[in-house]
């Protein structure tokens, strides 16, 4: 979970610049972590700890209220009863990399990420880009290659993955839907040749860069097998020590 942490930190300064290009110091001075990162440890503590999903997301937002979480999921943490909004937003898709690594089959990957994005997430867009970021990071991490990736989640979720990112880039706008931000960032990763390539394509895309980065990270970590020590010891430096512990234990679990 390192790698969509890091995808989220290194991300994070860029959103407003609407970078296009790959050729950006990886960290900025005010590199910092945001929702995408709260909720990913929240997801993997409810996996650790038995708990709803829904249950994680509301205590671990609570505890970090300036994380930069979208409106609506902001108005359900407010709420004293939260309910599912029908959000299609990427914010079921960036949270969600722990489930690829915790659970062992196709059906019970696709079920949980159907549960973490329930909770807020419930349109199927919404539904539908939460799977197909757990399954791709199943798929690495089963050591798939990168065209069966590709073809079983374009077939799976009608995503198109046949471009590449050198021809999304110029057109590409802000988009934070599942819809219009999740295959980019699954591109990002496929086009990559290693995990910092698979963060820097992410972010040159100028759009919702923590998240795109995040999901794009998540999966190259996968793949790739590691985060270079260089970059997970500068990321975790920047985290809260209860993050620390619940990445540490997941860790000793699950990778």
């Amino acid at each position: 979970m390192i790698g969509a942490i890091a995808g989220n930190v290194i991300g994070s300064v860029r959103e407003s610049s609407r970078i296009k290009s790959t050729t950006f110091p990886l960290f900025h001075p005010r590199c910092h972590f945001t929702a995408d990162t709260v909720l990913t440890v929240a997801t993997a503590w409810a996996i650790l700890t038995d708990t709803p999903y829904g249950m994680a997301y509301y205590r671990f937002g609570r505890r970090y209220p300036h994380a930069r979480y979208g409106p609506s999921f902001f108005e359900w943490l407010k709420s004293g009863r939260p309910r599912p909004y029908g959000s299609w937003g990427n914010g079921s898709a960036m949270r969600v990399s722990p489930i690829g690594w915790a659970f062992h089959t196709r059906g019970d990957v696709l079920r949980e990420a159907e549960r973490s994005a329930a909770y807020t997430h419930d349109h199927p867009e919404g539904i539908k880009g939460a799977q197909a970021t757990a399954l791709a990071v199943f798929l690495a991490r089963s050591k798939a290659s990168k065209e069966d990736i590709r073809d079983e989640l374009s077939e799976l979720f009608d995503y198109d993955l046949r471009r590449s990112i050198d021809q999304i880039r110029d057109g590409y706008q802000w988009d934070m839907t599942c819809r219009g931000s999740v295959p980019e960032a699954i591109i990002a990763f496929l086009d990559s040749t290693d995990f910092e390539d698979a963060i820097r394509l992410a972010v040159s895309l100028g759009g919702d860069a923590d998240t795109q980065a995040a999901i794009a990270g998540g999966i190259a970590h996968a793949f790739y097998r590691q985060v270079p020590a260089l970059i997970a010891v500068k990321v975790r430096s920047l985290l809260p020590a209860e993050f620390i512990d619940v990445i540490d234990r997941f860790d000793d679990r699950f990778l």
